[in-house]
């Protein structure tokens, strides 16, 4: 699979990265069998984080064969130090690994939320001194609000920033643009969630009752002219990789198709499709 390079990180990655969810709650042997098929596809960058139930466990154990030859990416959803140094030792412990390649703050959502990390006593202070000691050998951040993620980007000099390049809601609101643009400007490593999502789950029955109950919101699952499309619009908008929802089936749905998807870029018919099915979504974006 074609690698690219992860900002200026020094990374050369698959374009497509496996999100650890899509090893939760399937049992060890099938997370055995979705990295194996991941790593005889070529993708060497693995992500997860504590959030994501037993992923941490289970994908500790199926990397234990390939650690050396990938990166991995794991996260923070504490905000204070001293949770957060009990956090990083725990995701250690459970991931058999001494290092990580990158590791994130998580799922930033409020300007008070970044002020207690930034602050005295917060979080940063572990993931600054875990990058000095080589516990971990980049640091960054995951965020759904733009102008939080401006924010962070602007108090430290982030390697990596893992952000919604969502074709709907960027076509919808631009949302995404603006941390798009900022990242290329800084060289700052660019990962693009929600790549294949639809919209939001109308409610959670629709969620459980789907095949997909898995992922936070409805993956694009039966139309593969837009599912293509949709892994098109994300690229353009400077992803250098990009993450699909967390099910097995939507994980390598993009890997077939992101050679594909690389080699014909967004064009006018990818667009007509996308802003057809816009109109069906009718705001109702994934968050």
């Amino acid at each position: 699979m074609t690698k690219r390079k992860l900002g200026n990180t020094g990374y050369e990655i698959a374009p497509v990265v496996y999100g650890g969810i899509v090893s939760m709650s399937d049992g060890q042997e099938a997370s055995d069998q979705y990295v194996e098929y991941a790593i005889n596809k070529g993708i060497n960058y693995f992500d997860v984080a504590p959030s994501y139930g037993d992923a941490q466990e289970k994908l500790g154990n199926s990397l234990k064969p390939y650690r050396k030859d990938i990166y991995l990416a794991c996260k923070t959803n504490k905000r204070l130090a001293a949770e957060g140094e009990r956090e990083l030792d725990e995701s250690l412990r459970l991931l058999h690994t001494d290092y990580f390649d990158n590791y994130q703050m998580h799922g930033l959502a409020t300007m008070e939320e970044l002020e207690a990390a930034f602050g005295k006593g917060g979080v940063m202070e572990i993931m600054i001194r875990a990058k000095e000691e080589g516990i971990t050998r980049k640091l960054g951040i995951t965020c759904h609000d733009e102008d939080v993620a401006l924010k962070a980007i602007s108090l430290y000099d982030f390697d990596t920033v893992l952000f919604p390049l969502n074709w709907g809601i960027n076509m919808g609101k631009e949302f995404g643009s603006r941390i798009s643009r900022a990242a290329k400007e800084r060289n700052i490593g660019l990962l693009g969630m929600k790549t294949l999502i639809h919209r939001a789950w109308i409610n959670d029955d629709e969620k459980h009752q789907s095949r997909f109950p898995k992922s936070w919101c409805k993956p694009i699952s039966e139309n593969e002219e837009l599912g293509i499309a949709a892994i098109k619009y994300t690229l353009s908008m400077g992803a250098d990789a990009v993450v699909p929802p967390g099910n097995f089936e939507s994980f390598s749905f993009v890997t077939e198709h992101i050679e594909e998807c690389l080699a014909n870029p967004l064009n006018d018919k990818d667009m007509a499709l996308l802003e057809k099915e816009l109109k069906k979504i009718d705001g109702h974006y994934f968050f």
